[in-house]
């Protein structure tokens, strides 16, 4: 009885994983890193939203913190996240004008107002960077307002797990850029007549690991924008900051 041949068996081809697949997977992988840094407090940072005109200045940042001398520059700083969707918050300065800050771009609906926080200010502000993306806060003066490098540090730590920026108005050890206002003017005033429609500033930056940066900006100009100003200058006031 003969036996019939057989065949070697060929084995079936690999199957290559789809581009999606790859992507997905490494998508988790990115999510799942993620997750662990912001455990560990070093979470890598994002940036948000910043106003073109700002650019030059400064690049806000998820995990970073920014110390001003303006209020009207903390309200810039704002706008950019704020028009963007981010929830935004402001401790500890009661004359916050909202009228102007909404002139700026700030989603008032999107804010939160903690105006008299009293000596607990600091617990208040991390409560809001658990919750909220950009914090705006101003220390009180006088020695409830002092903050220690360690303070400061396990604030910064917070900032990062928790990805917001916080933008302080005054000094604030460890900021990652400080902004100020080094020249004000105004326009609208005529000869004992008119009124002040728009203020022109220099704003000068310092950032961590970068070289200092200067901008002449419309903060606003008259129809309430902020823009780069032009090299030609309208009369102008000088007034006192």
């Amino acid at each position: 009885m003969s036996v019939p041949a057989v065949s070697p068996a060929v084995p079936a081809p690999a199957r290559r994983p789809s581009r999606r697949l790859g992507a997905e997977t490494d998508a988790t992988i990115r999510e799942l890193q993620e997750r662990v840094h912001r455990m560990q407090g070093t979470a890598v940072t994002h940036p948000l939203e910043t106003l073109p005109v700002l650019r030059p200045l400064v690049q806000l940042q998820t995990g970073c913190s920014y110390a001003v001398d303006s209020p009207l520059l903390a309200m810039a700083l704002m706008a950019g996240p704020s028009g963007a969707g981010a929830w935004c918050g402001v401790v500890g300065v009661p004359e916050f004008g909202v009228e102007a800050a909404a002139s700026l771009g700030v989603q008032i609906d999107r804010t939160v107002l903690v105006p008299e926080p009293g000596e607990n200010w600091l617990t208040v502000a991390a409560a809001m960077v658990d919750v909220l993306t950009v914090v705006v806060v101003r220390p009180p003066q006088g020695r409830d307002g002092r903050i220690g490098p360690h303070q400061a540090a396990r604030l910064d730590s917070r900032l990062r797990q928790r990805e917001a920026a916080l933008i302080v108005l005054g000094d604030w050890p460890r900021s990652d850029a400080r902004l100020r206002v080094l020249r004000t003017s105004w326009t609208g005033i005529g000869q004992g007549y008119g009124h002040l429609d728009a203020r022109r500033v220099t704003v000068a930056s310092r950032r961590v690991g970068a070289p200092g940066a200067e901008a002449d900006l419309w903060l606003p100009d008259a129809d309430g924008v902020v823009r780069v100003a032009a090299e030609t200058r309208a009369p102008v006031l000088r007034v006192a900051r």
